[in-house]
């Protein structure tokens, strides 16, 4: 089989990293995966992606259906469209419908976008219906991400199914300990409290905030660390910011990171103040790490592993209820690789289901129909 998977670009984020947990594990021999991608830049997994016999096909009109089309006819035939590009994912299936492709896969990945305008609205209204309409298959890492991109409608169709966000979790169980005092002597972390966080400098992930805390911390503990790790837009205005509020000292700006696992087990406390999450893939990684974190409210349920980990505070507290909480939980890691592991089996977060899951709706001749041979396998 040879499947197309349609993304923005394949860089290191949530949706990007949990495609190339799936795509490594995958019997290459019987299936390969393609990737288009929108971007003109090299992305974090491209070389990786060609390493394993993929191609990564880059195209430059977003929403043009006639270039998606001719890069199927192209580089296929291919079993199954797979579209991980929120209301784009109605481009991606009509060009698939029209290009007769049997499996279109819309998959959801997050509750909410920035843009409020009309021209936004309508293009939503419209999509969705595309989407709904001729996707044979409709995925979400959460009941909110599926609302956002599918609304009630689609949640209520046979062919919409939650399939959650798979990571080699026991990867993550081991504290990488030479590789943590390596890093915290070069960081200069010294023995304070680090508290961290993992993402896209953009404006959902709400790194100002972060920075509120982080005055409120220094007040309590000047010897206090926070590692951003990252890259994005807003990196630079965020670093002065930080230079502006005299707390650039207290600060490590790592860039992007292949050792998520050791920069995890090198915090405290992970904190996540994000606007809109469709789940917050790097708050599964921090839990498989022990590591507790404090998010906000945007933060969907199905993140939880319900081993205790996770904080939840609302934005409006402020930056000192939130350094309170924070104080709170520095020292409290879980260390019991049996409770974390328990916790990623009982909420379903296992690479080998969501390989078969995946495997089975793309081998299916018919959308949606494919949960009664899951059972059987389960």
């Amino acid at each position: 089989m040879r499947i197309l998977h349609v993304v923005g670009a394949m860089n290191r984020a949530g949706t990007e990293t949990m495609l190339m947990n799936i795509y490594r594990n995958i019997d290459r021999k019987k299936v390969q995966f393609d990737f288009i991608s929108y971007s003109d830049q090299d992305a974090h997994y491209d070389d990786e992606i060609k390493d394993r016999g993929g191609r990564v096909i880059k195209l430059s009109k977003t929403n043009s259906i006639k270039e998606i089309y001719r890069a199927i006819k192209k580089y296929g035939p291919y079993d199954a469209v797979h579209a991980h590009t929120l209301f784009h994912c109605g481009i991606a299936v009509i060009a698939a419908y029209l290009a007769g492709v049997e499996i279109r896969i819309s998959h959801a990945h997050t509750t909410m976008d920035s843009s409020s305008r009309f021209t936004r609205k309508a293009y939503i209204k419209l999509t969705r219906f595309i989407i709904n309409h001729l996707s044979t298959n409709l995925l979400a890492c959460s009941r909110g991400a599926g609302k956002y991109l599918f609304g009630d409608k689609g949640l209520a169709k046979p062919k919409y199914s939650y399939f959650p966000n798979a990571i080699e979790y026991l990867t993550f169980l081991i504290n990488p300990q030479k590789k943590v005092t390596e890093l915290k002597v070069k960081e200069g972390l010294g023995k304070s409290i680090v508290i961290g966080h993992i993402g896209r400098f953009i404006e959902a992930k709400n790194h100002t905030f972060i920075l509120e805390i982080m005055k409120h911390l220094i007040n309590r503990d000047p010897a206090i660390k926070l590692l951003l790790v990252g890259d994005g837009d807003l990196k630079q205005q965020i670093e002065g910011k930080a230079k502006q509020e005299g707390i650039l000292e207290n600060i490590r700006f790592t860039g992007i990171r292949h050792d998520i696992s050791t920069m995890l087990h090198s915090m405290d406390v992970f904190i996540f103040p994000s606007h809109y999450e469709g789940l917050g893939l790097v708050l599964l990684e921090a839990q498989a790490c022990g590591l507790p974190a404090v998010v906000s409210e945007a933060i969907q349920p199905e993140a939880d592993l319900g081993i205790g980990l996770l904080s939840k505070l609302s934005l409006a507290d402020g930056p000192d209820i939130w350094a309170d909480r924070i104080v709170e939980l520095a020292g409290q890691k879980e260390k019991n690789t049996y409770t974390i592991i328990n916790g990623f089996e009982k909420s379903g977060y296992s690479l080998k289901r969501a390989i078969s899951t995946l495997m089975t709706i793309y081998q299916s001749s018919s959308g949606g129909q494919y949960e009664r041979d899951i059972n059987r396998q389960f």
